[in-house]
């Protein structure tokens, strides 16, 4: 399974990810993308998500291995 982190400092609230992957991210009160459910969608969308992040603040790995 894919580990999702965000880096809370770094988004900018765009909704990119919640747009490509809306199972998977949402954005909390303060306008901040968080995880809901790492397995909400498939995992291409997921690197999508965070492929469209205009400020790189998801990263998405398996197993310990960078995929974005």
């Amino acid at each position: 399974s894919l580990s999702i982190e965000i880096n809370r400092d770094v988004c900018m609230g765009s909704g990119n990810c919640s747009f490509w992957a809306p199972g998977v991210f949402d954005l909390d009160d303060d306008g901040v993308a968080v995880v809901t459910d790492p397995e909400g969608e498939p995992e291409e969308k997921i690197v999508l998500a965070a492929q469209g992040c205009p400020t790189q603040a998801i990263s998405v790995s398996r197993d310990g291995e960078k995929i974005v």
